[in-house]
């Protein structure tokens, strides 16, 4: 609490499109501002967060007690290929792989920190699914687990296999992707 305004990943080219003459150039926190609440994100107001923007956030002109809920087809490619939350898919992933031995409990742990309940009996099997096919295609093309482990300033762990890493980091973000877990009931 308290601390300076922060500036999250945005997009390239976030602020010299609305600044005279392509002056301002938005530069990203290289620290732990990367990972504060969106709260203290440091807002121009010519130029939103598209992030907050798209998840419908006050204008910060008037003070609102709660955002209206909204689901719009540009949330769910936020959450699926920001940068925050694939590093945040990732790290939910390093934690549960070095936590449990087996992929079952790995799967349990995952959904149980992410949606704060054990999942229901229909939900486990697609789950597991996706996991699956994530190792097969990972295993296929060992390039692209490499290159989704490096999304994000945060370093991987080195001493899980790329391979497992990478398909629980596409199961994690579909965990992180659900209703759920990303809007308060």
């Amino acid at each position: 609490m308290y601390k300076r305004q922060v500036k999250p990943y945005q997009p390239d080219g976030l602020w010299e499109d609305v600044s005279v003459e392509r002056r301002d150039k938005y530069v990203a926190d290289t620290d732990d501002g990367l990972y504060r609440r969106s709260m203290y994100t440091f807002w121009k107001r010519t130029c939103p967060p598209p992030t907050l923007t798209n998840f419908d956030a006050n204008n910060r002109e008037v003070c609102v007690v709660r955002r209206g809920r909204t689901n719009t087809p540009l949330q769910a490619l936020i959450l699926m290929n920001d940068p925050t939350y694939l590093e945040a898919a990732r790290k939910l992933a390093e934690r549960v792989v070095k936590a449990e031995a087996v992929v079952e409990q790995r799967l349990d742990l995952a959904f149980r920190l992410a949606a704060s309940r054990t999942y229901r009996p229909d939900e486990r099997p697609i789950l597991m699914k996706i996991y699956q096919d994530a190792l097969t295609r990972f295993r296929a093309e060992k390039g692209s687990a490499e290159k989704l482990l490096t999304v994000g300033d945060s370093p991987r762990d080195l001493t899980i296999d790329p391979v497992d890493l990478a398909a629980w980091t596409v199961t994690c973000s579909t965990i992180l992707n659900l209703d759920e877990v990303i809007s308060k009931r």
